[in-house]
């Protein structure tokens, strides 16, 4: 592996790791605080997880812009199930881990559809999603009756807790089950038979398909995998608001798509990582927070990002070149 190479197949812990110093430089001592440290990796959650799960769309070739719908969908679905016997007192836990399972049923059965209609129908996924989320997005509201929807107090709040309540775990709950997950799917991809298929379909779908791969069967299973990740990363966006939003995560889909194509993800199929993914959220997570610390405005925060989108889009190309 040459130099060229190398830096290429690194280049987003490298843009992890200058814009990370960069801000060293330039914030306050608090910036690289271990409490400021804690707070960005809990910001990195919700983006995050939704990120891992688009992850195996793009490497399979195909996209999805309804995640950040189907987020709103999965806050109004825990509020709402938390809340059926009313708004005073507290939830049990076997409510709340209800009220979580629902709401990741409720964003796989939006994958489940988008994957049936991509494989069966053959229209391009960039339309399909576009239409789920624009149903996804009604449905959450028609279903909180657009409004937000109050939950009593329950244990999904403590989830995105910056200083968790057991001292011991250091960093919170949401981290942790981020980084597991994370450490779930870079076994899929790179150990099972499964994530064989996601990158082969993603590199030439019709040789793929001659060589016996149901192309069909695991595009759903992909885009259903995906809606599990999403609808965990709903569950955090309830912790994090404390309510349903059928508003919430309005544009979050272009957070979650960079993230991936920022950690080296191709959006012409056939590349991207687990790890790569969580570095592209987290390099995001870090420029925002340290454009705070700055009194940066949110429109010069979101150019920046905007330039960093065409770099990694300009790497790929130029890898491709490589290769």
């Amino acid at each position: 592996m040459n130099f060229k190479q190398i830096l290429f197949k690194f280049s987003p812990y490298f843009g992890l790791l200058f814009v990370f110093l960069l801000f060293v430089t330039l914030c306050p001592p608090a910036f690289y605080s271990f409490f400021n440290l804690k707070t960005i990796l809990t910001q990195t959650v919700i983006v995050g997880i939704a990120a891992m799960g688009a992850t195996m769309v793009i490497i399979a070739g195909g996209i999805d812009l309804s995640v950040g719908s189907q987020i709103a969908l999965g806050t109004v679905v825990v509020a709402k199930v938390l809340s059926m016997n009313g708004l005073d007192g507290e939830a049990s836990g076997s409510t709340a881990l209800l009220a979580s399972l629902l709401s990741i049923v409720a964003c796989m059965a939006c994958g489940v559809l988008t994957g049936l209609v991509v494989s069966k129908f053959k229209i391009v996924p960039f339309i399909v999603t576009l239409g789920m989320m624009q149903i996804a997005r009604g449905v959450s509201k028609w279903f909180a009756s657009e409004q937000t929807v109050s939950a009593p107090l329950n244990p999904l709040t403590s989830l995105m807790l910056v200083e968790p309540e057991s001292e011991w775990l250091v960093f919170g709950i949401s981290v942790w089950v981020m980084i597991a997950l994370m450490f779930v799917l870079v076994v899929v991809l790179k150990y099972t038979i499964l994530g064989r298929y996601i990158f082969a379909i993603g590199s030439n779908e019709q040789t793929a398909r001659l060589c016996g791969i149901n192309i069909s069967k695991y595009k759903v299973l992909i885009y259903m995998l995906s809606g599990v990740f999403t609808g965990i990363a709903a569950v955090m966006q309830f912790s994090n608001l404390t309510v349903g939003d059928p508003t919430a995560a309005n544009g979050m889909e272009l957070d979650i798509i960079a993230a991936v194509v920022i950690g080296g993800g191709s959006l012409s199929g056939g590349e991207g990582s687990a790890t790569g993914s969580l570095i592209g959220a987290l390099m995001m997570a870090v420029l925002r927070n340290g454009c705070n610390m700055l009194g940066v405005p949110n429109y010069v925060q979101e150019i920046i990002i905007g330039l960093i989108i065409v770099g990694a889009v300009l790497i790929d190309k130029l890898k491709h070149r490589l290769k």
